[in-house]
């Protein structure tokens, strides 16, 4: 299979992933008494299935590429913390689709400026017209998801 299908299909199973996450979160936050509470139970779930995983990949850490690593490259969770808590609160609030739409909004508007910028370590692709009008159709979508 191509490499770049293969990518995109994991990108896409992994959006599909994300709009089952944030129903399933509100769910169990409910259950739980608070969003806080459901991204905990969430991240355990999680963290348990990531370490059986590895065991069966037999995936081992370079432990020392690991230690020179910047410390912005340990905070990634938190960042998934904040997209669960805010999912599940969200959801019951907003509903799945305005949800999903406004936080599709979110990483499109900071990955503009992340592209544009370079920002930590990452290409550089300029901000353009064509992206900014991606965006916009998107901020549009939201809207139009949100009134109708």
């Amino acid at each position: 299979m191509n490499p770049s299908l293969l990518a995109i299909l994991a990108v896409v199973v992994g959006g599909a992933a994300t709009a089952l996450q944030a129903p399933t979160n509100a769910k169990l936050m409910g259950a739980v008494g608070s969003p806080v509470n459901a991204a905990l139970i969430s991240f355990a779930v999680g963290t348990a299935g990531l370490a059986v995983l590895a065991l069966f990949l037999q995936a081992k850490p370079d432990m020392a590429a690991a230690r020179a690593l910047p410390w912005y490259a340990w905070v990634g969770g938190l960042y998934g913390a904040i997209f669960v808590v805010a999912a599940a609160w969200g959801v019951p609030r907003l509903g799945v689709a305005t949800t999903i739409t406004l936080m599709v909004a979110g990483q499109l508007l900071l990955s503009i400026l992340l592209d544009h910028f370079g920002v930590m370590g990452i290409p550089k692709q300029p901000l353009n017209l064509g992206r900014m009008a991606g965006v916009a159709l998107v901020v549009a979508g939201v809207v139009m998801v949100r009134r109708f």
